[in-house]
């Protein structure tokens, strides 16, 4: 009896782990549909975002689906910071890394879309000014 109860244990890890992939499988395969058709598109454990035809889109996964939190028209984009992502409005430096967000500012608006990695954000943040640039 004894080895019985210290095999469960392992028994409940092996259900889990498939769950858990399948949720993940679940969240990829909804995110593909939503991305479709877009320039730009990122999954991460903070949110997933997009840039279709000059609107950039953020939305996070919450039961089942991707819900929207925030839209910004690109065409208005002024200027574009990367952020500590809780330490207020601390910018972040060159070499940090970790959790961020950008700040989009323009047209009046201000906006903060969270990244789970620094170095994608830089990448996001010239891409954004380029295309900022290039819809003018």
């Amino acid at each position: 009896m004894i080895h019985g109860l210290l095999w469960l244990p392992l028994l409940l890890a092996f259900l889990l782990l498939p769950a858990l992939g399948w949720i993940e499988r679940r969240r990829q395969n909804l995110f593909r549909n939503w991305a479709k058709g877009a320039e730009l598109a990122k999954l991460d454990s903070s949110c997933a975002a997009q840039l279709k035809k000059g609107r950039l889109s953020w939305s996070s996964f919450e039961a089942g689906n991707f819900q929207e939190k925030g839209s910004f028209e690109v065409t208005k984009l002024e200027v574009v910071e990367l952020m500590a992502l809780t330490s207020g409005e601390a910018p972040l430096t060159n070499e940090s890394q970790g959790r961020c967000r950008l700040r989009l500012i323009g047209g009046g608006q201000e906006m903060d879309v969270p990244f789970s990695d620094a170095e994608r954000a830089r990448s996001w943040m010239d891409q954004l000014m380029a295309n900022a640039r290039c819809d003018l």
